[in-house]
């Protein structure tokens, strides 16, 4: 992959197989705005079809991670413009732009440098890992501003952090600071240089075999929202398909000599 630079969404390749993405809107502190909607997902949808990457990793420039999404155009024009029909026009695919993590067929890790509010909380948490700067704070203060919570808000907190977490958190849009989400499941560690902590975690897992890496998140999905029977159908044929490829071989022979194997996706 060659690295990708736009003014607001930056993507570079920071080691093999590794793509770093930072959202490059600091100045209002990478909001969701209409641009930056536009550069992410011209960015995802480059990233999503590189069969040279393994792993992406998502930060923010600046002091926030993403502070959600904008909403300034709600100001704009006739409110009877705004109705409910219209709003779902609008707002289902900003959800769908923005939960890209989710349907990346690689792991993608979150290195949360600052504030991720609403929206932003939700993009974390569509990421299969998190990692926290001492400096993050995690909010969804959709209730406080008069809004219900979107992004599968409801469905993807509870699924981090337990229901009765995930309910103080919508209930009081209260702030969970780093050290608390640490305690909580949120994040899986704390770094001073988050990215880099983030680049670390992303080489390990970059040097698993890819095929069974990208099956393992495919399976984690299905198994989550399909409960035990679809999870054990799923192995069934996604684990015979990591035993009849060449990097399994290599895998097997690498551990009985105690080395490192280097798996080529075969």
């Amino acid at each position: 992959m060659a690295d990708y630079l736009a003014d607001l969404v930056d993507v570079r390749v920071a080691s093999p197989g590794v793509a770093l993405v930072t959202l490059n809107l600091p100045q209002l502190r990478n909001a969701m705005t209409t641009e930056l909607t536009s550069a992410w997902v011209t960015a995802m949808d480059e990233i999503a079809v590189d069969r040279s990457l393994r792993v992406v990793v998502v930060t923010g420039a600046g002091s926030a991670f993403c502070s959600g999404a904008d909403l300034s155009w709600l100001d704009q024009g006739n409110l009877s413009d705004n109705t409910p029909d219209r709003l779902r026009d609008r707002m289902l695919p900003f959800y769908r732009a923005w939960l890209a993590p989710q349907r990346i067929p690689v792991p993608v890790i979150a290195a949360v440098n600052g504030a991720a509010v609403g929206a932003g909380l939700c993009l974390a948490l569509a990421c299969d890992l998190r990692y926290a700067s001492p400096s993050a704070a995690f909010s969804a203060p959709f209730t406080q501003v008069g809004a219900h919570g979107g992004m599968a808000v409801s469905w993807l907190l509870p699924e981090a952090v337990g229901m009765p977490r995930a309910r103080e958190m919508l209930y009081t849009g209260r702030v969970v600071a780093a050290d608390e989400a640490l305690a909580w499941g949120l994040v899986s560690g704390i770094a001073e240089d988050v990215a880099d902590r983030a680049l670390e975690v992303a080489e390990s897992v970059a040097r698993a075999a890819p095929i069974a890496t990208r099956l393992t998140k495919a399976g984690l999905g299905q198994g989550s929202r399909g409960g035990f029977e679809l999870a054990l159908q799923w192995e069934a044929l996604a684990q015979p398909v990591t035993m009849a490829t060449a990097d399994i071989y290599k895998g097997i022979k690498a551990r009985r000599q105690h080395k490192t194997p280097t798996f080529e996706g075969s």
